[in-house]
């Protein structure tokens, strides 16, 4: 109860949850491999999946095209954002998809969508501040298999908004009603979701701004009270921090156990095969050098925000949910690297006081900086020895010290002098 109260679950939606799982749970048969605690986790992680679906919902595209999308939601949700990045989800799965500029009332709403249109290499449609019903049905002509309507929003429901999303409805007949949820608005996202299918009979739900420190409460809420699937959830500002809604793993996230599996996903979409073997070659003959840290940072912030990225993992991410994780170290690190020589990141044990104050001097920081950035890339790489050392013929890792490694809890992880395996030196806060 607590942790779905925690998570933003709305009450009613969380009494009703604990009955279900409570009616279940007694003179259940404890499975010889669990203990009775893990019975009950498991019985929760099982009814929360079924509550959100089970299956991935996807968009059913008509066998005639265009498939017409209608985005709907209030102002401040993202819906401008998250069209553009819809369109270029689809445009990456082979679609021509088109963006219509339908917000003629929010200030700079048609220029945000040409820009982000733009960004994402998707066609903008736009006729200026003229009405909405004309633009749309002048958009339908353009031949694209997918027609994405961005419409107008407002700080709250009103009668006009809805009669002219209605207007819409009936004049382009859409494939899907979209609607965009900010998952920030916690409990309030049931009423938004409620009102909006009472008028317009919504057919999904995209969650925005879900790489907040919510843990996607909002979600639950919404799926039980309209009981319309989720399809889309977007975890950044960035176009490409846009994925399909899991149920498992949103189950996991809600109870804090993280979602390796996305981490895992992000991973290797960012970093190739090729890259990761040779990465790997190097650990394996300690030949990790301030070059190899410096690609290593930059490939992780591809991923997005790295509090985001923390958050993923189990056990660690929910006990810093509230540290205070600043991304602009990356850009710091990056400026005292850049501002070594050849020489010196190859072999960085060769810096001595002199070169330490240039290097600050070149990056914009202190020589603490500089000095703290040598001694945990230093500690990184004896943990590394200790890890990743060769045991024997063909260079295998150290079977013993891998073994110790994975029996760690999440507090032994953490109080590892080089942080969390896998996270770059000098960005993890402070140990207090």
């Amino acid at each position: 109860r607590m942790a779905l109260l925690e998570a933003d679950v709305s009450y009613k939606v969380v009494k009703d949850f604990v009955k279900k799982v409570s009616d279940r749970a007694v003179g259940e048969e404890v499975l010889t491999s669990l203990t009775p605690a893990q019975q009950v986790i498991k019985i929760v992680n099982e009814e929360l999946c079924n509550l959100m679906g089970n299956e991935n919902a996807r968009i059913q595209f008509p066998s005639k095209p265009p498939c017409i999308i209608m985005m709907c939601g209030l102002q401040g949700s993202g819906k401008t954002t998250h069209a553009a990045k819809l369109a270029k989800m689809l445009k990456k799965e082979g679609h021509f998809p088109l963006l219509v500029a339908c917000d003629i009332y929010r200030p700079a709403a048609i220029n945000q969508l040409q820009v982000v249109g733009e960004r994402a290499g998707v066609k903008v449609f736009e006729m200026g501040q003229i009405d909405p019903r004309i633009i749309a049905k002048e958009a339908l002509k353009f031949g694209n298999d997918v027609v994405i309507l961005d419409t107008a929003g407002r700080l709250h429901i009103d009668v006009a908004l809805m009669d002219e999303l209605k207007d819409l409805k009936e004049l382009t007949h859409p494939n899907e009603i979209m609607l965009v949820v900010d998952a920030m608005t916690g409990q309030d996202a049931v009423n938004v979701a409620k009102a909006f299918d009472d008028a317009l009979g919504i057919d999904s739900v995209l969650m925005s701004k879900l790489d907040s420190d919510t843990r996607g409460g909002a979600a639950l809420s919404v799926l039980a009270v309209t009981g319309k699937p989720i399809k889309y959830v977007g975890m950044g500002e960035k176009l490409d921090e846009f994925e399909q809604f899991h149920p498992q793993r949103m189950a996991s996230r809600i109870l804090g156990m993280g979602d390796m599996l996305t981490l895992i996903e992000k991973a290797e979409s960012t970093i190739s095969q090729k890259d990761a073997e040779k990465m790997a070659k190097k650990f394996e003959e300690n030949r990790f050098d301030m070059n190899d840290l410096l690609e290593q940072l930059r490939q992780i912030q591809k991923m997005g925000s790295l509090k985001s990225i923390i958050g993923m993992l189990p056990g660690v991410g929910s006990k810093l949910k509230d540290a205070d994780i600043d991304d602009r170290q990356f850009v710091r690190i990056e400026a005292m690297i850049t501002s070594m020589t050849k020489a010196e990141r190859a072999k960085p044990s060769i810096i001595n006081p002199s070169r330490k104050r240039r290097i600050a001097a070149g990056s914009g920081t202190k020589v603490e900086d500089v000095n703290r950035l040598l001694k945990q890339f230093d500690q990184m790489q004896k943990m590394m020895k200790q890890f990743g050392g060769k045991a024997g013929k063909g260079g295998k890792m150290n079977r013993r010290a891998m073994k110790r490694l994975a029996n760690m809890n999440p507090e032994q992880l953490q109080s590892l002098q080089g942080g969390i395996p896998g996270v770059p030196p000098g960005l993890m806060p402070p140990k207090k």
